[in-house]
């Protein structure tokens, strides 16, 4: 339901525009607000999911998820849809938290990968039916309706999931206090890295707000670090950082992946309907060919990282993805839609290599009773990337639209002219960029080692 419902706003955001009276930041904030909600409460909610149930967190996610989308489909401005953008990214932080540590927990080590594979595969075929459904909604029921379609999702995974409590009515509930002090600083960093990131391109980069709060983060994470330390119950175990490098190594490879690759979707829609004048359903139809390779491949890979490991896969599914996102940013203004889709599935081809043995390993590098943290923390580096790519390739392909020039794009499309063109080379930059990226994240994965110091693996 989760990605069903980030790939239908990608489609649908150049006609909720208008009709919400959205500037480009509105629309930045629809995205991010979402992201950044995931972003500051993942690990505390992994935290308090590794001691009261992952299950029981996983419905209230559900719960919260379904609320927050029937708030979304009656919005009436870019203030209330961004509001509750922020209730579904808590209900989707609880969703994150806990999924792959279920799925790590009922299955034996040596089918880890091919069950993780099947969880990576219902992601992202829930990614596959979000374009074309979106576009199939908004052009004939109108907006609300990418929300609403979560309704009945939500409902029936609630209810099937509560003939399944009883099953795991015998996990422990430890004593163990949230550290609420860490959690705040952890908030604080996040907020004050991925907000001037996301707004830097109409505050201005040398603004005093971008650079004020840039310097708030690594205060703030000064004194998380520390605060860890100190704690007896702390919100990360800092040992699986300096002490566990397939951990540390595998997670900063997954924060430069959706670094490099979220945005694709977003912008990719954007260029194929305002800048090439497609319909929402032919966008939609189009996109497809990313999340369609990623959902058929990704048990495969799953199930050959149970036999070949995870750092060969990892790292060529990132080559893979640079190369894709080369491929796209080659497309020019007279692009044709078949090597655009051609383009998307070359990186979807590179995620399908990537996920699946990236998570797998993160999650047989811990404890058991690490699982809930370290299934959150790897959420948290995929929706701080999620963020991150927002606002950098986001800002970069609106760099040259200036004052009022997405405003522009919005209401006249193909025929904006100077700001067609500004968007066209900023969307080219971006790809180009996020390639880079992901070639960084090439070198992380290629980086990591299979010994685990001082840690007994899941």
């Amino acid at each position: 339901m989760a990605p069903l419902d980030g790939s239908i706003v990608a489609v649908a955001l150049p006609r909720m525009g208008p009709v919400l009276h959205l500037s480009f930041a509105d629309s930045m904030w629809v995205q991010a607000a979402y992201l950044l909600a995931m972003a500051v409460t993942l690990i505390p909610l992994g935290r308090l999911a590794d001691q009261w149930g992952k299950v029981r967190f996983y419905q209230a996610g559900i719960l919260i998820f379904t609320l927050g989308s029937l708030a979304a489909a009656m919005s009436v401005n870019g203030p209330s849809l961004v509001a509750s953008r922020v209730l579904q990214g808590i209900g989707g932080a609880l969703l994150s938290a806990t999924s792959a540590a279920i799925v790590t927990s009922a299955f034996p080590a040596e089918e880890r990968g091919r069950a993780l594979g099947i969880n990576v595969m219902a992601i992202y075929a829930g990614l596959s039916v979000g374009p074309p459904l979106g576009g199939f909604l908004v052009d004939h029921f109108g907006w609300p309706w990418i929300f609403l379609v979560n309704l009945p999702v939500g409902i029936l995974t609630l209810l099937w999931g509560w003939t399944l409590l009883p099953s795991v009515a015998h996990e422990p509930v430890r004593g163990e206090k949230l550290d609420l002090g860490g959690s705040i600083l952890m908030a604080i960093m996040l907020v004050a890295l991925i907000v001037p990131l996301t707004f830097s391109s109409q505050w201005g980069f040398r603004s005093g707000a971008t650079w004020g709060l840039l310097l708030v983060a690594p205060v703030a994470l000064w004194a998380f670090i520390k605060v860890e330390r100190r704690t007896a119950w702390p919100l990360i175990d800092l040992t699986l950082l300096t002490q566990n490098r397939l951990f540390a190594t595998a997670n900063l490879a997954a924060l430069l992946n959706y670094c490099a690759l979220y945005a694709v979707s977003v912008l990719t829609a954007v260029q194929l309907q305002l800048v090439l004048g497609h319909p929402a359903r032919v966008a939609g139809w189009v996109m497809m060919g990313q999340p369609v390779m990623q959902s058929a491949l990704s048990p495969v890979s799953g199930r050959l990282s149970d036999r070949l490991g995870s750092r060969l896969l990892a790292t060529s599914g990132m080559v893979i993805v640079a190369l894709g996102m080369i491929l796209l940013g080659l497309q020019g203004r007279g692009a044709g839609l078949a090597g655009i889709m051609a383009s998307l599935a070359v990186v979807g081809l590179g995620m399908a290599a990537f996920s699946a043995p990236n998570t797998s390993a993160i999650m047989g590098s811990v404890k058991r009773q690490q699982l809930g943290v370290a299934g959150a923390f790897l959420g948290t580096m995929r929706v701080t990337g999620q963020a991150l790519s927002v606002a950098l390739l986001g800002g970069i392909a609106a760099s040259r639209l200036g004052t009022g020039g997405w405003r522009l794009l919005l209401h006249q499309g193909a025929a904006a002219g100077p700001a067609i063109e500004a968007f066209a080379w900023g969307y080219r930059a971006a790809m180009f960029t996020g390639a880079f990226l992901a070639l960084l994240g090439a070198w992380a994965s290629l980086s990591r080692n299979t010994r685990i110091r001082g840690v007994s693996p899941a």
